[in-house]
């Protein structure tokens, strides 16, 4: 038997050796024999006993007599006056009894939520002198802060000593008090009672939904001392606030915190057992506030890790998360885990301080984050209409629409709107600032409408600020079958409502829905470098393309004739001459195209086993186009890539010389087929092609070319001239110039919803010195609805800016592109929309004047013509005039997209430039070139060719929507790095602002440089990278001149001169220009 000795509210506090590691890894454990956990898994769990050692299994661990003696009796150790256990091995024995109060307790405080209803069951029966039965009582003790205790009957039942008994009842919770405290007692004193199996399980539906959401961290405060946590192998104990303080130090929250002392091990801190309270499946937020005390230069690490411990297999240890801890203030540790499979212990601890340190922990929060939102067994609780109707089905069309699984599916019908939809408030089951998964079985039905949209859009309520749309999803959806539409969100802040819905079908079609999951976004693993192998860069992958072998390989696209003539071009085309270097001549053979009947016919090749996958690939080719072709052709390299077309490149041909055209591409999934084929000009148009080239483009050889003409360009000679009455003693003194700031611009689009984000703020604002708004400054952001101005988002994010010193750009004043003007606008008649485009200009302008150094005045003219359309073509000039007049301190700019990089024949460099120059003369001050810089697969010559042309103008060229894109990390920073030595390597170029840079809040998929919940990847560490690299920090010492020279990057620097008697720390900028600055430090 087992005995525990009398205890009265014990509060015990063990020391346990920590074993040996033997596993360690990050975020998600996983069973290898069963990995997969269905959804009545988790119900199973969802409704699992909360009551710790049920069964008294492990003696009465977790349980506390109340003012007696206990123990446990064991089948294998004989029985108890002939009693043997109801259920199990075991049964508790309560005895040494003088009160009928005195029982059996467990705190179950952590485990219980508010609203839901449990189930209490225990088998009881008594030992002792009785005649008959007594009575034995489940009892709930509810101790409140500041307040008396008070006690909630559960059941009762009657004892006696001849058989077991079973006991039942239930409760309910409004609010949870600060402990609860669940216990047996009852029978008269000097009897024994005697229990066995005691469970409570939560039956509400609405209950297990809350156990989701609560803190499964008993006694997370420190409010009840060291109760419910164990010290590994070190001692402990707990800071009240109220009363004193340690070394200066006061809690983070509440009132209290833990000290973890006597520390020898860095793995030695403070753990619980939080076997009970975690679910299979579930992604778990964890949280805590730490510092430490003692003997430290700077910072230690702590960290929250896992103990999962398995019968006949070794412990192994789950890395939650870590942070860098001071003396100086506390900071926050956060993580997340999710466990696949629940071992037999799950122990959730805080180590990681060098020995010698005292760790300090206030607050610890650990939550599940997971929402499933599908229950329509329940039938439709907690979901609603959007301004419609929903129904539940078991079927639907006569039988011909069964539920994809379960049996039940809903539909929202009778809908008048498209946003008309079926919806579910989450108020308080999402947390700001991490990242949730939607996935949701869709389809529709009715109304002729075979196919259409659906999305998932989340609508969000912050306190004063205007209402926020979320998009989370968009999915062709079909009356055919059901279809799975998935996404992502994060919020931001912390929201006063948040309703998810589904929207997007035209008016009288039914949305349905069959399942709608809500979880946290799982983190996947960081995307390894692709493997290319070798590679033959620059060697071209065409077969045959001088056609010396005739036309073998070649084929023709459709119905049309290929024949080979003479006299094309023997030289290269520039831009691959750039790339490749010295290469031998073209043949001068050209492919001759005659009788087409489509634009799509040309010439073809098959490429499949040439193109090998994340490689980037540039095309290069001569085109022509017949005699006596007057309008203007579009010229395509096209790629059939499973029957998907991709861009390899386009001109505008309009007369019949040779043209360059050129362009580039990658491909990153495994495709079956891979076709090349030169297509574009109208029926009946003949087309030549001669030299084409393929290659796969060895971007870093480049980079030593771009790093000499960036040293070249952005770095000034300088000379430290020293002065003073000191200066002559200083020959040989060392001498440490470090870099503080390069002023060149790097900036990023921010948006309203960011600012609420302490993590994305705090990366904008260290890494970068420029700023434009997503759609804050736009017209249908400020003036959706005409005379209805919004300008608060604005001038908060303005005042962002001005309070870290960060200068902005306006964009935009007006947007030539139809789809974004908004509906009143176009509403309007000529003589009103010429005032509200007046009124525009004087309401934003006036308003900031001085505050934007520049604006997009009217973006993406080479694109649209909406206002050119209405209102004549000197609207554009009038724009430029005007906002200039209103305010002349902001440089004026156009802006466009897919100008550097040769895919697009309406926004080319040679249309670009015709644009402005007709702008110019009509009298408009343009002031600077914006090219958005939206690109994929860029290779170096190409961007190049674009810059060296649009340079010819003497206008500032700046990068001003610059993203990337690709599914691998490492692929995506590649992208990145080699826009931007590009960039920085061009002397025409003056500002470069990232598109955004944290994911779910950049215009593209897989481009962001941080991820959601703010962990930097590749890309971003290659960014940040590039930003170290561009800071100079030279030493040395001061020369017999009495100075010391070298190269550096303009910007902001600081010198420290130091010798026996004194230290002298200055600080300088250095200034664009030729000549070498001179500048001089008194000392």
């Amino acid at each position: 038997m087992w005995r525990l000795s009398k205890c009265c509210f014990a509060n015990r506090i063990t020391k346990t050796q920590k074993p040996k590691r033997l596993q360690e890894s990050g975020g998600t454990m996983e069973n290898q024999e069963s990995s997969n956990v269905n959804n009545s898994d988790s119900e199973r769990y969802l409704s699992r006993n909360i009551i710790l050692n049920h069964d008294f299994s492990e003696g009465l661990k977790s349980w506390c007599p109340i003012c007696c003696d206990g123990y446990v009796v064991l089948e294998n150790s004989g029985n108890l006056e002939g009693v043997l256990a109801h259920s199990g091995k075991s049964f508790a024995v309560i005895t040494n009894r003088k009160e009928c109060w005195q029982g059996l307790e467990q705190d179950i405080t952590g485990s219980v939520s508010p609203g839901a209803t449990y189930t209490v069951s225990a088998h009881v029966r008594v030992l002792g002198s009785l005649q008959g039965d007594t009575g034995v009582k489940a009892t709930l003790k509810l101790e409140k802060k500041d307040s008396s205790t008070d006690y909630l009957l559960i059941g009762r039942s009657s004892a006696s000593k001849e058989r077991w008994e079973k006991l039942e009842g239930t409760f309910s919770l409004e609010t949870i008090p600060g402990r609860v405290i669940f216990y047996l007692e009852g029978p008269s004193p000097g009897l024994d009672l005697l229990i066995d199996s005691v469970e409570v399980s939560c039956s509400s539906s609405e209950g297990r939904q809350s156990c989701l959401a609560q803190n499964i961290i008993l006694n997370h405060d420190f409010s009840g001392g060291l109760k419910s946590w164990s010290l590994n192998s070190c001692d402990g104990y707990v800071v009240c606030g109220k009363s004193a303080n340690l070394d200066g130090v006061s809690p983070n929250t509440g009132d209290m915190f833990a000290v973890i002392t006597k520390r020898k091990e860095c793995w030695q801190g403070l753990e619980q057992d939080i076997t009970a309270n975690v679910l299979p499946g579930c992604s778990y937020t964890v949280s805590a506030s730490v510092r430490v005390l003692g003997t430290l230069q700077g910072d230690t690490e702590v960290k929250a890790t896992i103990k999962l411990e398995k019968k006949d297999s070794p412990t192994s240890y789950l890395l939650v998360g870590r942070s860098c801890a001071s003396k100086e203030r506390w900071e926050k540790l956060e993580g997340t885990f999710s466990l696949e499979t629940i071992p037999d212990r799950v122990i959730f601890y805080l180590e990681g301080p060098s020995p010698g340190l005292d760790l300090l922990i206030d607050s610890v929060v650990v939550s599940c984050l997971s929402l499933e939102l599908r229950e329509f067994e329940d039938g439709l609780n907690n979901w609603s209409g959007r301004s419609c109707k929903i129904v539940l089905h078991d079927s639907m069309g006569d039988g011909k629409v069964l539920p994809l699984s379960g049996k039940h599916f809903a539909s929202a019908t009778e809908r008048t709107q498209n946003w008309n939809g079926i919806q579910q408030e989450i108020t308080g089951r999402v947390q700001r600032k991490l990242a949730y998964e939607v996935t949701a079985v869709v389809r529709i039905f009715g109304n002729n409408v075979t196919s259409t949209d659906i999305r998932a859009t989340l609508w969000v309520q912050i306190p004063n600020q205007n209402d926020q749309y979320i998009g989370i999803a968009n999915m062709q959806a079909s009356d055919k079958e059901w279809v799975q539409l998935q996404g992502k969100f994060l919020l931001n802040s912390a929201p006063s409502k948040v309703v998810i819905y589904l929207e997007g079908p035209p008016p009288g079609t039914d949305i349905l829905l069959n399942s709608f999951v809500v979880k946290h976004a799982t983190k996947l693993p960081p995307s390894p470098p692709p493997d290319i192998g070798s590679v033959a860069f620059g060697v071209n992958i065409i077969e045959n393309s001088s056609l010396t072998d005739n036309l073998n390989s070649w084929f023709p696209l459709g119905q049309c004739n290929l024949s080979i003539g003479s006299g094309s071009p023997h030289l290269l085309p520039s831009m691959a001459r750039d790339t490749l270097g010295p290469h031998e001549s073209l043949s001068g053979r050209y492919i001759l195209v005659t009788k087409r009947t489509q634009n799509w016919m040309g010439p073809a090749q098959m490429i499949t086993d040439k193109v090998k996958l994340y490689l980037t690939y540039q095309v290069s080719a001569w085109v022509r186009i017949g005699s006596g072709i007057t309008d203007p052709q579009n010229v395509n390299i096209a790629l059939g890539v499973d029957n998907q077309w991709v861009n390899g490149g386009q001109v505008e041909v309009s007369d019949d010389r040779w043209h360059e055209i050129g362009g580039s591409f990658r491909i990153e999934k495994q495709p079956a087929k891979v076709m090349v084929y030169i297509q574009g000009p109208s029926s009946g148009v003949d087309l030549m092609v001669a030299g084409l080239q393929i290659f796969p483009v060895d971007r870093k050889a480049r980079f030593k070319h771009l790093k000499r003409q960036t040293d070249k360009i952005r770095k000034r000679d300088v000379i430290l001239k020293f002065s003073g009455s000191n200066a002559s003693s200083v020959f040989g003194t060392f001498v440490k110039v470090r870099q503080e700031q390069n002023t060149f611009p790097i900036g990023s689009c921010i948006s309203r919803t960011n600012m609420d984000n302490e993590d994305f703020v705090d990366f904008f604002v260290k890494h970068f010195n420029w700023a434009v708004f997503g759609n804050e400054l736009k017209w249908y952001w400020t003036e959706p609805q005409q005379g209805k101005l919004n300008y608060k988002d604005a001038d908060d994010l303005l005042e962002l800016c001005i309070s870290h010193n960060i200068d902005a750009r306006g964009h935009c004043i007006f947007w030539e592109v139809e789809d974004t003007v908004q509906s009143w606008v176009r509403s309007l008649n000529k003589n009103d929309l010429t005032a509200a485009v007046q009124n525009r200009l004087t309401g934003l302008l006036t308003r900031y004047k001085g505050k934007f150094k520049h604006y997009d005045v009217n973006n993406e003219m080479l694109h649209g013509s909406y206002y050119q359309d209405k209102l004549g073509k000197d609207i554009r000039s009038y724009m430029f005039k005007t906002a200039n007049q209103l305010d002349p301190s902001a440089t004026l700019f156009v802006n466009d997209y897919h100008v550097e990089d040769g895919c697009d024949t309406r926004s080319s460099p040679e249309k670009y430039i015709q644009q402005i120059l007709d702008l110019q003369e009509q009298g408009a001050p343009v002031g600077g070139i914006g090219i958005q810089g939206h690109i994929d697969s860029p290779v170096g010559s190409i961007v190049c060719s674009a810059l060296d042309k649009l340079g010819i103008l003497g206008l500032p060229i700046w990068f001003t929507e610059l993203d990337v894109s690709s599914i691998n990390e490492y692929v995506r920073a590649d992208d990145l790095e080699v826009m931007l030595r590009e960039i920085f390597a061009h002397p025409a170029v003056e500002g470069i602002v990232l598109w955004g840079f944290w994911e779910l809040f950049m215009s593209r998929n897989n481009a962001q440089l941080v991820d959601a919940e703010g962990s930097v990847n590749e890309a971003g560490r290659r960014y940040l990278a590039l930003k170290q690299e561009w800071l100079s920090h030279p030493h040395g010492h001061i020369d017999d001149q009495g100075e010391f020279r070298f190269r550096g990057f303009h910007g902001t620097y600081t010198v420290e001169v130091a010798n026996l008697r004194s230290q002298v720390t200055k600080t300088f900028i250095v200034d664009k220009g030729e000549s070498p600055q001179v500048v001089t430090i008194d000392l």
